[in-house]
C-alpha cells in the first residue's frame, strides 16, 4: 500500500501549482487512503528519487511563488528541541527568497516546554515583565513576556524591558538563542519536530503560549512535519483556542511543504489565519 508520506509528496507539486494559478485537476489527500495505508508502511522512508524530485520542484517554483511576498518584514524563528536542522535551514532560505529579514533563531528548550516547570516559567515571566502578570493564565503570562522580549507590532527597536526579558529567559534555561536577534521581529515562525521528538506535553504548552505571541506581534505560524499534524505540536495548536488566530502547516518534511509554510506566514502577515497541508488541515493543502 502507498503510505501517507508518499501521497503528501507526490501531490505536493500539483498543490503548489494550484497555488500559482495553474488549473490542474487534482484532489486533496483523502483520509480514507490514510486508513487503508495503516500498519508498518506508515513509518516507511520516502525514496531518495521521490525526495529529489520534490526538492528540485520546490527549488524551481519557490522564487515565483515567494518573491517579495514578505518584503521588508522581519521574522523570528522559534524552534522546538526536536525540530530538524535541515528543515530549519530550508525555511530560512525560503524566507530570504520571500524578502524577509530573519532576525534570529531561538530554541524553546525542554525546560520551558515541560509542564512540570510551569510555575518556574511563570515566575521568570512575571519578574522580568511586570505587564505579563495581568495575563489570564500561567502560559499566557509566559507568552506575553516572550512576545515583549522578541516580537513587536511596530519598528522592532529594543528597550531595557525587552533586554531584561531575554536575559531572564536565557539565564533560566527556558530559551536558548542559536542566533540572538538584534531587533524585535514582526512575525514569528514556530518550527516543530515530528511527534514524539520532544518532551511530553510540549504541544499543550506551545498551544497555550502562541496566542499571546500572536497578540504581541503581526502574526504567528506553527509548522512541522506530517506526524506533527497527526499527534504532535501542530495538531495540538489546531485543537486549541489558538487555532482562531495562529496559522498551521503540517508538511515541512517536504520541500514543497516548506514553501507552503512560508505562504502560510504571508497570509498571517495579511491578518488571515488558517490551517494548511494534509487532509487534516481545515483550509486545504496550500494558502492561496
Amino acid at each position: 500500500m502507498i503510505n501517507l508520506r508518499y501521497h503528501v509528496i507526490s501531490l505536493a507539486a500539483v498543490l503548489l501549482a494550484l497555488a500559482a494559478g495553474i488549473a490542474l485537476g487534482a484532489g486533496v489527500l483523502d483520509e480514507s487512503d490514510t486508513a487503508e495505508a495503516g500498519g508498518a508502511n506508515d513509518s516507511a522512508e520516502i525514496s531518495s528519487a521521490l525526495a529529489g524530485f520534490d526538492a528540485g520542484y520546490a527549488t524551481l517554483t519557490s522564487p515565483g511563488l515567494l518573491r517579495d511576498k514578505l518584503k521588508n518584514r522581519t521574522v523570528l524563528l522559534l524552534t522546538t528541541p526536536g525540530a530538524r536542522d535541515s528543515e530549519i535551514d530550508s525555511l530560512i532560505e525560503n524566507l530570504t527568497t520571500a524578502g524577509a529579514r530573519v532576525t534570529g533563531e531561538v530554541e524553546m528548550t525542554g525546560k520551558l516546554l515541560s509542564p512540570s516547570n510551569r510555575q518556574f516559567a511563570e515566575g521568570v515571566a512575571t519578574q522580568a515583565d511586570p505587564d505579563a502578570a495581568t495575563a489570564t493564565s500561567d502560559y499566557a503570562k509566559v507568552g506575553t513576556a516572550i512576545a515583549r522580549g522578541y516580537l513587536t507590532t511596530g519598528d522592532g527597536s529594543l528597550d531595557d524591558t525587552a533586554l531584561t526579558i531575554r536575559s531572564a529567559f536565557t539565564e533560566g534555561g527556558l530559551l536558548a538563542p542559536e542566533q540572538d536577534p538584534e531587533v524585535s521581529a514582526q512575525l514569528a515562525l514556530v518550527v516543530s519536530g515530528p511527534s514524539g521528538a520532544g518532551a511530553g506535553g510540549e504541544g499543550t504548552v506551545i498551544s497555550s503560549i502562541v496566542a499571546s505571541l500572536d497578540s504581541g506581534s503581526q502574526g504567528v505560524a506553527v509548522v512541522g512535519p506530517v506526524s506533527s499534524g497527526e499527534d504532535g505540536v501542530v495538531n495540538a495548536v489546531r485543537s486549541s483556542d489558538a487555532a482562531a488566530t495562529v496559522s498551521t502547516v503540517d508538511v515541512t518534511d517536504t520541500g514543497t511543504g516548506r514553501v507552503a509554510a512560508i505562504l502560510g506566514l504571508v497570509r498571517e502577515a495579511a491578518g488571515q489565519s488558517g490551517a494548511w497541508g494534509t487532509s487534516r488541515a481545515g483550509d486545504g493543502p496550500v494558502p492561496n
